[in-house]
């Protein structure tokens, strides 16, 4: 199968409907690829329980000329203009689809970094953003323990969705010191949306300890989890729960900007003022350019599709919104970079590579990463080091050298598929307008 675009944009989350609505506004044929079942990232799931700015983009979304294909993973680049999909959990049928377009706008959001310690694979134990997912989609958690522990302010905003929901947070716990933090504190009181949803999240886990300087050093239990152990300077306890829920910020989902050649820079996708990389006809917006929250991804998501539309002037008229809004990005970098302490927990026996089962000690022999591949395995199972990826680079300093397609595990038919099939279409597509 095959579909052209004049914009194709990748990723449903609040920067791709932002951009996918405003590339259409103009008449222009644009596509919405996600491998989600429906628009919203992983930020805008729960239904009713949406705040207003979630609800009037998605109502936009529905209003508008986009196309949306949901349930669909870009996988692959065979030539410029060209992007490869499967269809997420299909059987039979129609697997594979062919994108072409005349613009490209990234918009694949970020994911939790996970850091490994002893217990961190028993069952129950999950990042925050998974189980706060996990409980938007049905999974049951009134009166069960929770314990969130890791950085960054998806922790009180997980905590209280769960307390919400009847979840008992025995804990809260933030590695980064207070002092660390203050900064962030400061730019949130000239914000006051976000000191206002910030105050809100504590107030709805006021009855729950709030600790700094605080992380999970084991987690205990025989077929599920039963307690964590925490560490908050030099004192030590143990917590009872049911769940940890544990992240340690985002890493951004730069994968496939990086299969197409964008440049990179200290591990997000390089852009100009107009949010354009180094490949001509490509923008990108919102998490890959730097993590900075839901405003910030809207706000670029609207540029990007301004830009790709040619509408240059408009766009400028947001560069100063952004250059005040990336100062937030800044401070919460800072207020969320990693205790060295966090190095030491993984004992050689603790597994880093969960899809191939390789722990610590086996990695501590290798010098990099291609090296980790090669002799153990380290990153090459379904998840791709999506996991292990940015674990290894906190614990060793190691960053991937090189992104090779399929970016996901894909069906071999799909791999296989002549590639002059999409050019006929297009040509005949063209001939047909």
């Amino acid at each position: 199968m095959m579909k052209a675009f004049d914009t194709l944009v990748i990723g449903a989350g609040p920067a791709g409907i932002a951009a996918a609505v405003t590339a259409a506004e103009r008449g222009r044929l644009v596509g919405l690829v996600d491998d989600n079942p429906a628009a919203g990232g992983q930020i805008w799931r729960g239904g009713a329980h949406l705040p207003s700015t979630a609800r009037r983009w998605l109502h936009r979304l529905e209003a508008s000329t986009v196309e949306r294909l949901h349930g669909w993973k870009v996988f692959d680049s065979s030539e410029a203009g060209l992007l490869q999909a499967e269809r997420t959990g299909a059987a039979t049928g129609d697997t594979t689809i062919r994108l072409r377009f005349g613009n490209l706008i990234l918009a694949t959001g970020a994911r939790e970094r996970f850091l490994p310690f002893p217990g961190w694979t028993l069952p129950n134990v999950m990042g925050a953003g998974g189980l706060d997912a996990m409980v938007r989609g049905g999974l049951p958690i009134a009166g069960k323990r929770v314990v969130v522990a890791g950085t960054g302010p998806l922790l009180l905003a997980v905590a209280a969705h769960l307390a919400a929901r009847g979840a008992r947070i025995a804990a809260i716990c933030e590695q980064a010191r207070a002092g660390q933090m203050m900064p962030l504190a400061l730019h949130l009181l000239a914000q006051p949306g976000k000191l206002r949803q910030g105050v809100q999240y504590r107030w709805g886990t006021r009855r729950s300890r709030y600790h700094t300087n605080c992380h999970a050093v084991a987690a205990h239990g025989d077929d599920r989890l039963r307690s964590v152990e925490l560490r908050r300077a030099e004192k030590r306890w143990t917590v009872n729960c049911d769940y940890l829920a544990c992240g340690f910020h985002l890493v951004p989902n730069t994968e496939l900007a990086a299969l197409l050649g964008c440049r990179m820079e200290d591990g997000f996708v390089a852009t100009g003022e107009l949010l354009q990389t180094s490949v001509p006809g490509v923008w990108c917006a919102g998490e890959p350019t730097g993590i900075g929250g839901v405003e910030l991804s809207l706000l670029e998501g609207e540029m990007a599709g301004l830009a790709a539309d040619g509408r240059a002037q408009e766009v400028q008229r947001l560069v100063p919104r952004r250059r005040t809004a990336l100062r937030f990005v800044r401070a919460l970098k800072d207020a969320c970079r990693l205790n060295p302490q966090l190095r030491t927990l993984a004992a050689d026996s603790t597994i880093v590579c969960r899809c191939e089962d390789v722990c610590v000690g086996l990695l501590r022999e290798r010098e990099n990463w291609r090296d980790a591949k090669l002799h153990t395995r380290c990153g090459m199972g379904p998840c791709q080091g999506r996991v292990c990826g940015g674990a290894t680079e906190f614990l060793f300093g190691w960053q991937a050298d090189s992104v090779r397609s399929p970016i996901f595990p894909a069906r071999v038919s799909g791999l296989a598929e002549p590639a002059d099939a999409a050019d006929t279409y297009f040509d005949n597509l063209k001939e047909t307008v």
